[in-house]
């Protein structure tokens, strides 16, 4: 087939898709509040049923053996995420059909600036025993109260028959949840039937993705492409979507929206885009982990070493939310031991291919801005250290969506640090999707209201304290995108959010905690966490059962299926 032929059936695959869907728009706004949370329920069983077909595909994809602990990524950040959001956004359907708030019931405290919070983390007895000690929640715009939060709860389905047409969901290459979440969210908070363009990376999962999604697709409420640039191009600028959301880059989103070359550079310089509909969108950026000084025992320093590794070469660095620089205290006396640990934990952990496009060139451009930059890990990964300030930008403002990572130093510590830290997070780093702040509990007790007062500073969409913020894009009702308030012409890390199973109106963003170290440390110094090493941690060597587990126990949760995932857990 020549280039035109398979570009004439793409395009004619997305004008039939089209076509079903403005029929299926019909049948989906016809449907009961009751019959949508049937069709999440099946969704939900399919997952589960279809979970292992879901990982083997993920598996070749990036290619993991059948015998690799790195497997366990695919199952947590594929099935699993999938699994939990389906049932609880099924949850939230339930309530708004009985006509209750899906936030009936809810947690609400206060935040910093008079803000209102809601708990989404733990919502109940199994996440108190599965995720003990991390919790999560969700801090709306300011002004919001929760009385207004339980009102408007619930978002398009409040109102199930008014429908608001096609969406077009571009999905992402790394992350093989996203695809599938940010479809489910078009449906259910947007009420917009979906045309979904995978990325020509993930095209593997098509047959598995085709059976969890078929209870929608049979209806004629979802369509599955497949196709290059050419195909995602037509399907975006066609007359029948009304809407586009996208996972990717910058880059991306510009091109989409403006076009490219020096064409598209006039437009955004004039703010005059060719895209004639909205968009949303999550697209990464630079995230920081902060690491405030304090007293750390070994054990810390080195649980915290392997963290920050984990954070960074979690599917080899491939996330959008990826800690790419670690900001420390040029004072902090424990710098050098924490430093060497860091540097150690990079080279130890298990090696991978780099099957994401374009990775070894980034690396190559990250050691050509930084020659002086340590290899690790076999020559794979780059540790960038030691710089002056005047050689931070590179490093602040390029997202290398690959397994680099560089430290920078600030001259200050204690509440001057976390101030600064939260100043050069918001005003030198490109993205506002993600930043972890790591802290000793005494520095978080001794630090008291400038602690409150950085984590209100910080302009992110997800903070993380004392935990990754990959947590937060695990957690179903949690929401997940940039900070609000960015723009087409400066959208740093995207408009919008996803996820959010508990359907909550005027958002600002979530913060995730966790113990500082696992169980059983944490019992002997007073945390009330019986967690161990996390089965997201790249060093967890029983991270696929784990995560098997997991997801099994999500598609039907029984105190019977405890004592295995509590075992596997603790041997990881």
């Amino acid at each position: 087939m020549t280039e035109s032929q398979s570009r004439s059936v793409g395009t004619a695959a997305v004008d039939q898709a089209l076509a079903d869907l403005s029929e299926g728009e019909k049948v989906w706004a016809g449907l009961s509040l009751a019959e949508r949370g049937r069709l999440l329920d099946r969704v939900h069983e399919l997952t589960v049923a279809h979970a292992q077909e879901w990982v083997d595909a993920a598996a070749g994809i990036k290619g993991l053996s059948a015998a690799s602990p790195l497997r366990g990524e695919e199952w947590m950040s594929g099935p699993y995420a999938v699994a939990t959001a389906t049932a609880l956004l099924s949850a939230s359907v339930a309530k708004l059909a009985r006509g209750e708030s899906p936030l009936a019931g809810a947690d609400f405290g206060t935040a910093p600036g008079g803000r209102t919070t809601v708990q989404v983390l733990p919502l109940s007895v199994y996440d108190r025993l599965l995720l003990s000690g991390f919790s999560a929640e969700v801090w709306l715009e300011p002004g919001v109260d929760g009385a207004t939060a339980r009102r408007e709860a619930g978002l398009a389905q409040r109102d199930p028959s008014r429908t608001a047409g096609v969406g077009a969901v571009l999905g992402a290459g790394n992350i093989t949840s996203i695809a599938p979440l940010d479809t489910l969210y078009e449906l259910i908070a947007h009420n917009r039937v979906v045309a979904l363009k995978l990325n020509p990376i993930t095209d593997p999962l098509l047959p598995v993705l085709t059976k969890v999604l078929d209870p929608f697709i049979a209806i004629g409420a979802v369509r599955i492409l497949t196709g290059g640039a050419d195909v995602g191009s037509y399907l975006v600028q066609h007359d029948l979507v009304d809407h586009v959301h996208m996972t990717g880059s910058a880059l991306t989103h510009d091109a989409i929206v403006f076009g490219t070359g020096e064409e598209g550079a006039r437009r955004k310089a004039a703010g005059d885009p060719i895209l004639d509909k909205e968009i949303s969108s999550e697209l990464g950026g630079v995230s920081p982990t902060v690491v405030l000084p304090g007293e750390w025992s070994r054990a810390d320093i080195e649980f915290q070493a392997e963290h920050l590794a984990t954070q960074r070469l979690h599917n080899n660095g491939y996330n959008c939310v990826a800690s790419q620089v670690v900001v420390l205290s040029a004072q902090w006396p424990q710098r050098e031991e924490f430093l060497a640990a860091l540097r150690a934990a990079i080279d130890r952990a298990p090696a991978r291919p780099a099957y994401y496009p374009g990775s070894d060139d980034r690396v190559a451009k990250a050691t050509t801005t930084y020659p002086d930059a340590e290899r690790l890990g076999g020559g794979a990964r780059v540790l960038v250290s030691g710089l002056r300030p005047e050689q931070f930008p590179p490093l602040l403002e390029t997202e290398y969506f690959a397994p680099v990572l560089g430290v920078i130093e600030l001259p200050s510590t204690g509440a001057e640090f976390a101030t600064q830290a939260a100043a050069v997070a918001n005003e030198q780093f490109v993205g506002t999707l993600g930043v972890n702040v790591i802290a000793h509990p005494h520095t978080i007790r001794d630090l008291g209201g400038d602690f409150d007062a950085m984590l209100e500073n910080l302009r992110y969409g997800t903070i993380a304290v004392n935990a990754w913020t990959g947590v937060g894009y695990l957690s179903a009702a949690a929401t997940w995108g940039a900070f609000p308030g960015h723009t087409l012409e400066d959208v740093q890390s995207g408009i919008g959010i996803v996820h959010n199973a508990l359907l909550i109106d005027r958002s600002e963003r979530t913060v995730v905690r966790g113990p500082f170290r696992p169980s059983p440390r944490s019992l002997l110094h007073g945390e009330m966490s019986i967690s161990p090493k996390p089965p997201w941690f790249v060093t967890n060597r029983t991270a696929s059962t784990t995560g098997r587990l997991l997801t099994g126990f999500a598609g039907d949760p029984s105190w019977m299926r405890l004592p295995a995932l509590f075992a596997s857990a603790l041997r990881g």
